[in-house]
């Protein structure tokens, strides 16, 4: 809901239930907002790390609103990023960002004047923003030889980031295809254009990264397993920290 900030509210709002399957009893209520924000940037990465070069040290983050902070901390800790070249429309976001991370020591915030400079000599692409619309944000003049491109933001049936040349040109990995094809970047393209489950390369049945010349795309649109994953690991949490109060919801 990106008029939320308007109104002095989240742009993701999110509850989730966890339930017993055989059941239907619900063992679990919590918020999701937080939860959300943290399993998007743990997939973001996990992806990175099969199909990004090795090697890789900079990253342009295109759109700076909250999830920016968390893709920016994970990708700094677990992937190495020690540069990231920011851009936002609204340049007070690309500040709070840039305020946000700066206790994070070797983690260098550059804030651009646009996502063509932002992009400039990067060995990763995240795109994150927020308006639902048909939006053309990268496009191939900006995608140098070897980059890999972490699409995020183009999440919805109408909301596209990526330029349909681009996709054509590299390897497209996905959470769930079925969902992917009506919600992400490749619902430009046709319903029998090849792409790659990212679970096979995860599990080592297919090779990710093929060579350092090639352009890789994870087309993120979140999947409801990450959210079941992400709620089951909180339910594990409240109990280990004895953590949460019992409501008489049924």
């Amino acid at each position: 809901h990106p008029d939320n900030a308007k109104h002095n509210l989240l742009t993701v709002m999110a509850f989730g239930v966890l339930a017993d399957v055989e059941t239907g009893y619900p063992l679990l209520l919590s918020e999701l907002t937080l939860t959300t924000a943290i399993r998007t940037a743990a997939a973001s990465v996990a992806a990175a790390k099969v199909l990004a070069r090795p090697d890789s040290q900079k990253m342009a983050l295109i759109g700076n609103g909250c999830q920016s902070d968390f893709q920016a901390i994970a990708f700094h800790h677990l992937l190495g990023i020690n540069e990231i070249r920011c851009f936002d429309v609204d340049p007070t976001a690309s500040e709070k960002l840039k305020a946000n991370l700066a206790g994070y020591p070797g983690l260098n915030i550059i804030i651009c004047d646009s996502a063509a400079e932002a992009t400039q000599g990067v060995d990763i692409i995240t795109t994150v923003t927020a308006d639902k619309k048909y939006a053309t944000i990268i496009t191939p003049d900006m995608v140098e030889t070897g980059v890999h491109i972490n699409g995020v933001g183009g999440d919805c049936p109408g909301k596209t980031e990526i330029a349909k040349e681009v996709l054509l040109d590299a390897n497209i990995y996905v959470e769930y295809e079925p969902q992917t094809r009506i919600e992400g970047d490749i619902q430009q393209l046709p319903s029998n254009h090849p792409v790659f489950d990212l679970w096979k390369v995860l599990a080592e049945k297919i090779v990710g990264r093929e060579s350092d010349e090639q352009v890789t795309v994870f087309d993120s649109v979140g999947f409801a397993l990450e959210d079941f994953s992400a709620l089951s690991y909180v339910h594990q949490l409240t109990k280990e920290y004895n953590e949460g109060v019992t409501i008489d919801l049924i």
